[in-house]
């Protein structure tokens, strides 16, 4: 399996982002796919969920500024990130499969700092 995340930087508070994840070793279009991310502190969270059928489920953090999306033509996961604040830094990584938290089935991950 192997999952590449890119899109990560620096952005302002408000500021928006879209994160990519690059698939490759599975079938990509029947996997259910994840986005969560790290914080600097080492606390893992769950963002976003898009199972193989497309429906979409979010965490508390996600709701509302986040939007998780596919395309399974070009093997991509997408996050586009909107109304981002400080909080919001963190390391954003993509995984695959049952759990969003296996490390066997996680990228390396993409930076989000946002500060002013």
């Amino acid at each position: 399996v192997r999952l590449e995340e890119s899109g990560g930087g620096s952005v302002q508070p408000g500021g928006s982002l879209r994160l990519s994840c690059r698939g490759g070793g599975f079938v990509f279009h029947n996997a259910d796919l994840h986005w969560g991310r790290q914080t600097p502190s080492g606390d893992l969270e769950w963002l976003a969920t898009i199972l193989a059928d497309r429906t979409t489920r979010y965490g508390d953090s996600a709701k509302g500024r986040f939007t998780i999306s596919r395309d399974n033509r070009r093997n991509t996961l997408y996050l586009q990130l909107n109304d981002l604040v400080v909080d919001d830094s963190a390391t954003y990584f993509c995984s695959a499969g049952t759990r969003w938290d296996n490390p066997s089935f996680r990228g390396q991950g993409t930076q989000v700092t946002v500060s002013s």
